[in-house]
């Protein structure tokens, strides 16, 4: 029996998810960042993340051969920054507040938690890749409540 895209993608719709701005650099230092719902923790020891990035994504390569990134979780008052980072505008930057730690890319502001990584490896996962993270660095805030997506819609703990 095979899978239809249209149906399977529905069906892993049904699964909620919080939400993330993934960033880093390019080959010419410019920043990059787009919003990812596919990610996890996968180790504590050593401290180990990765998340999932479509290959025909335009800043691939910032990821596939870049040594760093960041992800950035997102509180439920960040709705427009993660409709921002998924929209095909030029400069996603524009207006956001940022810092840099130690890889220099971008740690968005006001996020629930904040994970700087250094890039331990690559896998190809059909027409995804698979990065891994080690994280190096971490930011959290004592309160809030996360940024939710599920069923092709944006969310929110009651």
């Amino acid at each position: 029996m095979s899978i239809d895209k249209l149906t399977f993608r529905k069906v892993l719709g049904r699964f909620a998810t919080g939400i993330t701005i993934v960033t880093g650099l390019s080959e010419d230092n410019i920043a990059v960042g787009l919003t990812v719902n596919a990610f996890t923790s996968l180790s504590l020891e050593p401290p180990l993340v990765l998340f999932c990035l479509d290959k025909a994504t335009a800043s691939v390569n910032a990821f596939k051969e870049g040594d760093g990134f960041a992800l950035n979780m997102l509180n439920e008052n960040q709705q427009q920054l993660s409709v921002k980072f998924s929209s095909k505008i030029e400069d996603r930057f524009a207006g956001v507040d940022f810092d840099t730690w130690d890889t220099g890319v971008p740690i968005l502001g006001g996020c629930l938690a904040n994970l700087e990584c250094i890039i331990d490896a690559v896998h190809d996962g059909g027409d995804h890749l698979i990065i891994v993270g080690r994280v190096k660095r971490v930011a959290q805030v004592e309160a809030g409540k996360p940024l939710l997506y599920f069923d092709g819609a944006y969310g929110r703990i009651a």
